[in-house]
């Protein structure tokens, strides 16, 4: 998505590319080099912050990632001082496999590997971001019904 992302905004747009993950960091960094986008600033994240500079991003994508915070409340005060105010954020993430269990570390309350969107909306606007909508079925049109998006907006 970073490197898509970066050759769509062009010269004049700057990505963040974040994981906690030293080889997905890896993957990430050979990407940008293979596909030549200087502008794709890749950082390290934690398990507790996103590791970006306060104010940096106008908008914030989460793919598959929410559902394994550990912890939640701290990220998503980093993801609220990333983003500039009137800017965005999309989680996309998918509903808890029923009888799965939840990935060590995470909270119980996710009801499995996944998470239900309501969580995700209780959460991130604790934080004081303001929920703007729920898609359940993520893309709309497509054929894998698992995923779901939540868009935030910070005040």
């Amino acid at each position: 998505m970073s490197v898509a992302m970066a050759k769509w905004l062009g010269p004049g747009g700057r990505v963040y590319a974040t994981d906690i993950g030293a080889a997905q960091l890896a993957e990430i960094r050979a990407l940008v080099t293979q596909d030549a986008v200087p502008n794709v600033v890749v950082l390290e994240g934690a398990g507790s912050s996103t590791n970006l500079p306060n104010d940096c991003c106008d908008a914030i994508f989460l793919r598959d990632v929410y559902h394994h915070l550990t912890r939640p409340t701290e990220f998503d005060a980093s993801l609220l001082a990333s983003v500039k105010p009137g800017g965005r954020l999309a989680i996309m993430d998918f509903p808890p496999d029923p009888g799965s269990a939840v990935p060590a570390g995470v909270p119980a309350d996710r009801g499995g590997h996944g998470i239900p969107a309501s969580v995700v909306v209780a959460e991130v606007t604790r934080a004081g971001f303001r929920h703007l909508t729920t898609m359940t079925r993520w893309p709309p049109d497509g054929d894998r019904d698992r995923l779901f998006l939540v868009m935030f907006e910070k005040p």
